[in-house]
């Protein structure tokens, strides 16, 4: 299958490009300016997933068989700093790839975001759960949900994705990698006791959408996630004591919703999703956070820290 890729050099693109690679694919990918090679690649070519026309020209040229939308801009705060760009990546850019993949007649795999709910249920969110967004992000994948299934309702998967886990390219983006990039400036990270998310790996997901893509029947919203759904506070004590470092070499702060109600405001308590229908079907694993932690490595910036500390 020749899959055209956006969002390669990003912490579930780049492993996507690997996990399609093994699986026999040829994976053509757009980056922006990433000054490296994204390993799983069979091409890589630098592109601005703002200009529509030009876009549309790479797809056109390439007629794929799939297209994957890795792309977006996916901190809440990012969102909010500049929502024009935002809005350009995280709903102009679906929605054109899925205007393409319906002419193209080709599969589109979409990622969206367990933000779309508000947080509250006490039960796991199911994929018929009415959304309810409550900052700028989350309203963007909303509507990009909304278009994209619009635009390409034969062709078209979207995945729900939960907090995030794993090794990036730049050893950055993740989790552990933030905790480390804290530690290793002397600051404490402060984190909820209050919060809770069911993570996974970006390379499980990645999996899961190679998957998809292999199976004609997938159409429609489906939910992805871990099996453990846990506090950033239970999330970041384990990766500390996965790492064996100490209380003081790795402080953590511990802060709750009460605490600072306006940032709660626009941050979700509970984000746990139910995995039907596709728990139980497919053949990916849902990894457990001990699963997880058993992958992540030191990341490169900070392992001369790790080994003083």
């Amino acid at each position: 299958m020749k899959i055209l890729l956006t969002g390669a050099s990003g912490l579930v693109g780049s492993a996507f490009a690997q996990a399609a690679t093994r699986r026999g694919h040829q994976v053509t990918g757009l980056v922006g300016n990433h000054p490296g090679s994204v390993p799983g690649l069979a091409a890589q070519r630098t592109a601005d997933l703002t200009d529509e026309a030009a876009l549309t020209a790479t797809v056109l040229e390439l007629f794929p068989d799939a297209i994957v939308n890795c792309a977006a801009i996916s901190e809440p705060a990012q969102c909010d700093a500049d929502p024009a760009r935002a809005q350009a990546l995280n709903v102009a850019l679906p929605a054109t790839l899925a205007r393409l993949a319906n002419h193209l007649s080709a599969r589109l795999v979409h990622l969206s975001s367990e933000q779309v709910f508000d947080g509250t249920s006490p039960a796991p969110y199911t994929v018929k759960s009415p959304v309810k967004p409550i900052n700028l992000y989350a309203r963007q994948k909303v509507e990009s949900e909304r278009l994209v299934h619009t635009a390409a309702p034969d062709f078209a998967i979207t995945l729900r994705a939960p907090l995030l886990t794993g090794n990036s390219l730049t050893g950055k983006r993740s989790l552990h990698e933030r905790l480390f990039a804290d530690w290793s400036a002397g600051k404490t990270p402060k984190v909820y006791t209050d919060e809770f998310r069911q993570p996974c790996t970006a390379s499980n997901l990645s999996d899961l959408m190679v998957e998809l893509l292999e199976r004609n029947d997938a159409r429609g919203v489906f939910h992805w996630a871990g099996a453990d759904t846990l506090s950033r506070y239970e999330l970041a004590r384990r990766i500390r004591a996965h790492f064996k470092l100490s209380d003081t070499a790795a402080p953590l702060e511990t802060i709750t919703r009460d605490g600072d109600p306006r940032a709660a405001s626009k941050r979700q308590a509970s984000l746990a999703l139910d995995l039907k229908p596709l728990a139980g079907v497919v053949k990916t694993p849902i990894e457990t956070f001990a699963a997880q932690l058993d992958q992540f490595i030191i990341p490169p910036a900070y392992r001369a820290w790790y080994f003083s500390a």
